[in-house]
């Protein structure tokens, strides 16, 4: 289950801190976050998909391991991010 090639730069584009920026912390938790929704919606009709399941316990860690990144270089840009996406707190 992946993003759209369309969706994948529409993300990019509203996250990026510069032109061209996909690297940063704040894209790459976007476009987890958009690959997380998207496999949480395959598990409504597909209840019994663990190989996938999977997959999505490992974009959950690696997108906790960003955001716990982000947190440590800056916090305000933490603060931001979680807000802007609605995570926690």
């Amino acid at each position: 289950m992946s993003i759209t090639v369309e969706e994948k730069a529409r993300v990019m584009k509203e996250y990026a801190t510069k032109d061209g920026d996909t690297g940063s912390p704040e894209v790459q938790v976007a476009i987890l976050t958009s690959r997380i929704a998207t496999l949480t919606e395959h598990f409504k009709t597909h209840k019994k998909d663990n190989h996938s399941r999977r997959g999505l316990l490992k974009l959950v860690a690696q997108r906790r391991k960003l955001l716990d990144y982000l947190r440590g270089k800056d916090e305000a840009r933490y603060q931001d991010l979680i807000q802007r996406l609605s995570l926690r707190r």
